[in-house]
């Protein structure tokens, strides 16, 4: 593989210090986490104490001061090099984060940044309901004003971090009958009467990230909450989803190049017909096309992470990388499994439970369909 060089020395120090973190508290619990389809909030106290969370908060609000998408990248990878997938740190720095960093009020900042860095507050987002996915203009969460408050009457499903979340960054309707310039953004807190948690939600992947259905009854919100200005939520959400969706790509990635190097080291080691499977051609030239894409795909990420530092990072570009990096990762761990044989459907390997983890990645953060007709649509069609 051509060697990286968008890192810098600090950057590599970040990432040895992370991956001994990831070695002593995840690796040898999260088989667990994902039998109790959850992390415990002690590991997000722990990761805020070693300075994990919110690199990019402000000094003044107890962050690293540190604008840089290059720190979240290396912890994305280093979690995906594990294979510990109930962690939602990259929500939380990726994209929630942003959100208060970017349109919320000195008040607001002031309140939530500081315990969002410590991992006291743990955050989510919630934009997908029952009948709404990819159209956020359809959503039917509504918020109506009424003395100082906004009374909020909804459901929201999928939501990643959704149990543990103490702040939900919402997307509502306080105009019903409007369409985009009708949505808004509200924090909602955890203890806000008739805001319910449903079920911790049974999915085929993924199984330690806690995923939840959200239920709002007549639940008022102080108008202090509202994130930005009234209206301009579905501009806020497009201003934003560009760095979600490379951070799905960046994750993409780091699978893609793990899966493979577990299937040389395979190839190299299990034997058939006295020579080992590496050596067959139809093996060497899967590896070989596999190796280059994934390659192909790497020098187009990290250019990606350069665009985004610079602040050019287009919503069309970001679409190429999430679209093209998720389907590839879909791809490559599918063909690493049957490069396995009967072995790559046992639990025991790594590559059977990163083949059901993977199988999202095409879905969340904006469907490889919505990713195309984004793409499309900038081309002028």
């Amino acid at each position: 593989m051509l060697k990286r060089d968008i890192f810098e020395q600090e950057h590599e120090m970040f990432r040895d210090a992370f991956r001994r973190f990831v070695e002593k508290e995840i690796v040898p619990y999260h088989e667990q986490w994902e039998k109790d389809g959850i992390v415990p909030r002690e590991l997000w106290l722990k990761a805020g104490e070693h300075g994990f969370l919110g690199m990019n908060v402000p000094e003044e609000y107890g962050g690293g001061g540190v604008t840089d998408f290059r720190y979240n990248a290396i912890i994305s990878e280093e979690l995906v090099r594990v294979g510990a997938s109930g962690p939602g740190f990259s929500l939380h720095n990726d994209i929630t984060i942003p959100y208060i960093l970017h349109y919320g009020t000195e008040e607001q900042k002031q309140k939530y940044l500081p315990k969002m860095v410590t991992g006291e507050l743990i955050t989510a987002i919630a934009m997908t309901e029952p009948n709404t996915g990819s159209d956020l203009a359809g959503v039917r969460t509504t918020a109506i004003r009424q003395n100082g408050h906004f009374v909020v009457n909804g459901q929201k499903t999928f939501i990643t971090n959704g149990i543990l979340s103490d702040v939900v960054i919402t997307v509502v309707k306080t105009k019903p009958e409007e369409r985009h310039s009708g949505i808004s953004l509200l924090l909602i807190e955890r203890g806000m009467d008739g805001f319910e948690r449903g079920r911790n939600l049974e999915k085929i992947g993924m199984k330690a990230q806690d995923t939840a259905e959200l239920y709002f009854n007549n639940v008022q919100v102080p108008v202090e909450n509202l994130l930005g200005e009234e209206g301009h939520g579905f501009y806020y959400l497009m201003e934003q989803l560009p760095q979600e969706r490379l951070s799905i790509a960046v994750s993409a990635m780091a699978a893609c190049e793990t899966v493979l190097d577990w299937t040389v080291q395979y190839a190299q080691e299990r034997t058939a017909f006295g020579r080992p499977i590496g050596k067959f051609q139809h093996s060497r030239f899967k590896l070989a096309e596999m190796k280059t894409e994934i390659q192909i795909g790497r020098v187009f990420v990290d250019r990606c992470i350069t665009e985004l530092n610079a602040g050019n990072l287009s919503t069309e570009t970001a679409s190429m990388a999430k679209w093209w990096c998720t389907e590839l990762q879909k791809r490559v761990v599918d063909q690493c499994l049957q490069l396995h044989g009967g072995y790559g459907y046992m639990m025991e390997y790594p590559i059977a439970k990163a083949y059901l983890d993977t199988r999202v990645q095409t879905i969340y953060g904006g469907t490889t369909e919505i990713m195309k007709e984004i793409i499309g649509r900038a081309m002028g069609f």
